[in-house]
């Protein structure tokens, strides 16, 4: 079994997770690896933001599937999430349709 990567995780993500709250707006920054992350809780506005160092430096929960960063604020739980995505082609349903049924 493969360990997770981090970077990579994010970089398919969609939203995060950050603490309990949902964080849709986040930035990767690749030179130096950094992470930016924004929300809002209630009326408040929340930044966090994690150095090279700190991500290299987490630790994935398997059973929880979640990531545990630390920056100067302490220690965060982190959990990434994808969406689903869904294709307007329809190729793949006239292909579908295009069998006769058997008598």
């Amino acid at each position: 079994m493969t360990m997770p990567n981090l970077l990579t995780q994010l970089q398919d993500a969609d939203m995060l997770l950050i603490d309990g709250l949902h964080a849709w707006q986040f930035e990767l920054s690749e030179a130096p690896a950094q992470l930016r992350v924004e929300c809002m809780d209630g009326r408040e506005r929340r930044v966090w933001v994690f150095a090279a160092a700190a991500l290299a430096a987490a630790r994935h929960d398997a059973g929880s599937d979640s990531w545990q960063l630390a920056d100067e604020g302490g220690s965060h739980e982190l959990v990434i999430l994808s969406g689903i995505t869904a294709s307007n082609d329809d190729e793949d349903e006239s292909a579908a349709n295009d069998e006769t049924p058997a008598d």
